[in-house]
């Protein structure tokens, strides 16, 4: 989820990772520019995408009236931030007014508003969870724990369910296949099961 909005949101510079080249040589004695990466040089998706969003949450706390530093952040606070997000969201969240509330796919343009959907709030508010522990919050007092807070997103899941008419139901992991024993593996275990109770 891009949370940065050019009109908005400040531009953050981040440092250019490249990879060191290195040159090596083929069978026919040329020389190419091979790429080697080491994994943790490069950060995954999942580290940038955890420093963008720390960074913008730094900045809407400078940019609060009166200005909040992290140690004053509360559940609350973290409540304004989603709501704030919500003006740069690009899910059509239907009002309960509306001709197409429930419908999953209008056939028609309407004016109800644009949302973030509740699935990037979701992930949004993990990743942020993660980052204030690693920028040494206490885990009791993380405001991305806050009762209030898994509230809301829950809130919001069913409203948009309805609205959308989609369904956030979790997917049944599929059972395990279970082991069988052959013959040879079952004789094995009573031969030793045999032998332990000997001893």
């Amino acid at each position: 989820m891009d949370l940065a909005s050019p009109s908005t949101n400040p531009t953050y510079s981040s440092p250019v990772i490249t990879s060191p080249t290195t040159p090596t040589t083929t069978s026919t004695n040329t020389t190419t520019l091979a790429t080697t990466t080491s994994p943790s040089s490069t950060p995954s998706r999942y580290e940038n995408q955890k420093r963008r969003d720390w960074n913008t949450f730094c900045q809407y706390l400078r940019n609060h009236r009166p200005p909040l530093s992290l140690p004053m952040c509360s559940g609350a606070h973290v409540l304004e931030f989603l709501r704030y997000l919500d003006q740069f969201g690009k899910t059509k969240v239907h009002n309960q007014t509306c001709p197409f509330f429930g419908f999953p796919n209008p056939p028609a343009p309407c004016p109800c508003p644009l949302r973030q959907a509740w699935g990037s709030l979701d992930a949004l508010i993990g990743r942020l969870r993660a980052a204030y522990e690693e920028h040494g919050g206490r885990p009791e007092g993380n405001p991305f724990g806050a009762k209030a807070v898994r509230i809301y997103l829950r809130e919001v899941r069913d409203f948009q369910a309805k609205a959308r008419g989609v369904s956030y139901e979790k997917k049944r992991k599929r059972p395990k296949p279970k082991v069988t024993a052959t013959p040879q593996s079952a004789a094995a275990a009573e031969a030793a099961a045999a032998g332990s109770s000997a001893g």
